[in-house]
């Protein structure tokens, strides 16, 4: 099986031509943007952490520096790719700087009177350190005295223990400070669904394929997420009015909630002295996803259109620079509502047209075949589906409405991946015929069609190296074709695990210790009901008790008909009667053996823990949580295949 990248076929070159034809190159104005009020580029543009090994690499993405597109990139991508190439330490305006191309996030710092405040540390310790030592190497030195999160996705906090420490939150020296539901729209993203997010994000960021102009390019909204420590720290301070005025070390700030628009808990920030407006992640120099390719909630692109609306006409009149937590910012009270006034319209566009097509009865792949960018926005850079597209997110639309299903009784209920790939292949005329056809229509440039059909082929037969070939080349002409990053990645990922397997990663948990701690206990002991093994835990029927030493909470855990379910405060700091067994913890424990740092007689007999009543009981428990392995089949089956039949 030949494993190298193929070039562009003819088809894809005539593809990326059109594109050339179609979109106004000329026009630079945002090159211009994305490098003003450069004050340091990032030294090397590297990130190393204490180990040695790089957290950060723009030097991967050399090839991109002042060199046309390829055929084998899309040209308005490769244009995206180099605007995001722009990294280091940027003055917004007096006081105001960001930290940009430095992660897959910007992390903004504002100067206080005595300190500095930050607006998303981005993704991982390691980076946020690098940045704001970067920051303090050509600015005044001052603490951080706050933190904002934005909102709930992971590059806008996971790096917050790079800014500050848990111990000066709890002391009170530092204030984190989160929109309304962040905590608990954290947990429900983020942790439960956390292991199969990670796995699909591969495919959705490209971070394991290598970088080139036949391999990532970009992730849309900046390079690739980076790599290193996720982290958390709680707020100590929510907004949960619709707008909220605070001083925070000298600094007048307007937050204004925007839930289940860009992330369920979001918000925007105005600085009035300053006349700079912060949308978070509501307006992106490009076509957001309305459902991320790595999975999420269906956002509601109607309710996040009227956030930004309301935005404009709150804030509009005073706002003479726009920044957000990814790309560049807008400079000029009209040029910032001209830039609104685009992505306002764009999401109410795509929601409106999407209800109006599905209420003619229409699909949602027949609404995505029907549906693009309206003239008037179908030219402007800003728009552009370099993350989101309007095919995946009318589909989010449909979905936020009428679920997946269409309708159509056929697909009710239709097989699971292998067996519809075998009674496919078989109607097809068998594995040979079918890749006969396949080819034909490969070299015809069908290459949506012979992805599809193949796909069925690499379910039936996963041993067939043929087929994985020609998949493996099909997703990789795809891929070169597609504006989207996001697109690109998956398809061109897709490639690789077929034709090189699925990458054996060093094991690594899926949650750090720092996130689970800083989950609500209530949300905690959702995660563990979600990795319970209900066939491990049939007949059983148990109460436990779980008394925290070290804050103020008691929790009664039901199992019974395999479910788990808890109630917070149902049990004294005494223990409760019924209970077949009483736990007293910590959290900290409770999160390692969560973690399997420890297990239940080795906490026992340290002290760590006391059971009052049946050990084995909680033994038990522990060992009925499923661990999960987050390599699992996308693609194609991992041949040799243990078949059931």
């Amino acid at each position: 099986m030949t494993t190298d990248p193929k070039p562009a076929s003819t088809a894809t070159q005539a593809a990326q031509r059109a594109v050339m034809a179609q979109l106004p190159f000329s026009d630079r104005a945002d090159f211009e943007l994305a490098q003003r009020g450069l004050i340091a580029s990032l030294p090397d543009g590297i990130i190393m952490n204490e180990g040695g090994s790089a957290m950060w690499d723009l030097t991967a993405y050399d090839f991109l520096n002042d060199a046309p597109a390829p055929d084998t990139v899309n040209p308005s991508l490769w244009r995206m790719a180099q605007l995001n190439m722009n990294n280091g330490l940027f003055k917004v305006c007096d006081r105001v700087y960001q930290l940009r191309g430095m992660d897959l996030a910007n992390m903004t710092i504002i100067e206080g009177d005595s300190g500095l405040i930050v607006i998303d540390p981005m993704t991982t310790a390691e980076v946020a350190r690098a940045g704001l030592d970067l920051f303090l190497t050509n600015r005044p030195a001052k603490p951080v005295v706050c933190v904002i999160y934005s909102h709930s996705h992971v590059d806008h906090y996971g790096g917050v223990m790079g800014v500050t420490t848990a111990d000066d939150v709890a002391g009170g020296k530092v204030v984190v400070i989160a929109p309304d539901r962040f905590m608990e729209e954290l947990a429900g993203e983020n942790v439960l669904a956390g292991n199969a997010m990670n796995r699909r994000a591969q495919f959705q960021f490209g971070g394991l394929l290598a970088k080139g102009p036949r391999g990532q390019v970009d992730a849309g909204l900046g390079k690739v997420t980076a790599r290193g420590r996720v982290t958390l720290i709680a707020p100590t301070q929510v907004i949960v009015a619709a707008t909220e005025s605070h001083d925070i070390d000298g600094v007048e700030m307007v937050f204004q909630l925007a839930p289940d628009s860009e992330a369920p808990a979001e918000m925007h920030m105005f600085l009035p002295q300053f006349g700079v407006l912060n949308l978070a992640e509501n307006a992106t120099r490009l076509l957001h996803n309305f459902i991320p390719l790595r999975g999420a909630l269906a956002r509601d692109p109607r309710i996040w259109s009227r956030h930004i609306s309301d935005a404009m006409a709150l804030f509009g009149e005073a706002t003479e620079i726009l920044i957000g937590q990814h790309h560049w910012p807008t400079w000029g009270r009209a040029e910032v509502r001209a830039y609104l006034e685009k992505q306002r319209d764009l999401y109410k566009y795509i929601h409106d047209q999407t209800v109006r097509l599905m209420n003619h009865g229409l699909t949602p792949a027949e609404i995505s075949e029907n549906l693009d960018l309206p003239p008037g926005l179908d030219q402007d850079w800003s728009v552009r589906g370099y993350y989101g597209t309007v095919s995946h997110d009318a589909k989010a639309v449909y979905q936020r409405y009428l679920s997946w299903y269409d309708a159509n009784p056929a697909n009710l209920n239709p097989l699971p991946r292998r067996d519809a790939g075998r009674k496919t292949v078989e109607y097809m005329g068998g594995g040979d015929a079918l890749l006969e056809r396949a080819k034909v229509d490969f070299e015809a440039g069908n290459y949506r069609w012979v992805a599809q059909v193949l796909s069925h082929l690499a379910f039936a037969e996963p041993e067939n190296l043929e087929c994985r070939t020609l998949l493996a080349d099909t997703f990789e002409q795809l891929g070169y074709q597609a504006e989207s990053a996001t697109w690109r990645n998956a398809y061109l990922y897709g490639a690789q695990e077929l034709r090189h397997g699925i990458v054996k990663l060093p094991p690594r948990r899926i949650l750090s210790p720092e996130t689970l701690t800083a989950l609500t206990t209530d949300a905690l002991f959702d995660f563990m009901a979600t990795r319970l093994n209900g066939a491990k835990a049939a007949g059983l029927h148990w109460r436990i008790g779980w008394v925290f030493t070290d804050r103020d909470e008691c929790l009664a855990m039901n199992i019974q008909n395999c479910t788990m379910t808890h109630v917070l405060d149902d049990v004294s700091a005494d223990g409760a009667e019924d209970a077949d067994v009483t736990v007293r913890i910590s959290r900290a424990v409770l999160v390692d053996l969560n973690i399997r740092k420890t297990d239940v007689a080795t906490a026992v007999a340290a002290g760590e823990m006391a059971v009052e009543g049946d050990q084995t009981i909680i033994e038990q428990l522990f060992a009925m949580l499923d661990d999960f392995t987050m390599m699992f089949d996308v693609v194609a089956p991992s041949p040799p295949l243990n078949d059931p039949e």
